[in-house]
């Protein structure tokens, strides 16, 4: 079992990320991460996006028509996204205000359509529900790293405005970084949001290539155990 999902967890949450190694979804991703909350709100619809559409796509990958096949996922995308735009709106009115646009905007993420089409369409419900999870999370972890950036450098503060997601018990949650803080814009602007990613795109990067030399010498030290 672990052989099966260890692969599709390794790509949602790193090698395969999303945001950070398809660089997809990159519009709302920069446009609404200039806090953690944005990002965690429209990181975790995105979510549920990427679950239901990867698993009813799934199910139902008999029955569609390869030549239909892209027109019926884009019906099974909007139709979710509809449905969870309409619940934000109901339950987390002011969330979604601040999100707007790009909220029903989900349904032109390239990473949702492009999981359904990729793997959802030839796999079992079962991994394609873990893919879709794990994408979703790594597309999330990015959202919420990079508000977090943001947010902190620009405003001095975590957990802005958490009660928008948790309610007014959650007031209490904003964590004030640096006292008397003037700010900073540029960190709130998009092009703070290009510089921000850009950074996190390159220390994956370099993790990366770490790892690779680490595992290069290592496969040398086994490999001539007289010579290390």
């Amino acid at each position: 079992m672990n052989s099966i999902y260890s692969p599709i967890i390794r790509d949602g949450l790193w090698k395969n990320n999303p945001a950070l190694v398809q660089l997809l979804g990159l519009c709302p991703l920069l446009a609404v991460s200039n806090t953690v909350i944005n990002g965690l709100g429209l990181g975790l619809a995105t979510i549920l996006t990427l679950v239901a559409s990867n698993g009813l796509v799934s199910l139902l990958r008999q029955h569609i028509p390869d030549e239909a096949r892209l027109p019926v996922f884009v019906l099974i995308i909007a139709s979710i996204v509809t449905i969870i735009e309409l619940s934000m709106n109901a339950w987390f009115h002011e969330l979604y205000l601040i999100l707007g646009i790009f909220i029903p905007l989900i349904v032109t993420n390239c990473a949702i359509t492009g999981r359904a089409e990729a793997f959802a369409s030839r796999n079992p419900v079962g991994p394609a529900l873990v893919d879709g999870f794990m994408m979703g999370l790594g597309f999330t972890a990015v959202l919420v790293l990079l508000g977090a950036m943001r947010e902190l450098i620009g405003m001095g503060t975590l957990f802005s405005e958490a009660h928008l997601m948790f309610g007014a018990a959650a007031k209490n949650l904003t964590i004030v970084v640096f006292d008397d803080y003037r700010g900073f814009l540029l960190a709130l602007l998009p092009p703070g949001a290009f510089i921000g990613l850009g950074l996190i795109v390159a220390l994956k990067n370099v993790i990366d290539a770490r790892q690779k030399t680490a595992s290069a010498e290592t496969v040398v030290a086994v490999a001539d155990p007289v010579a290390s």
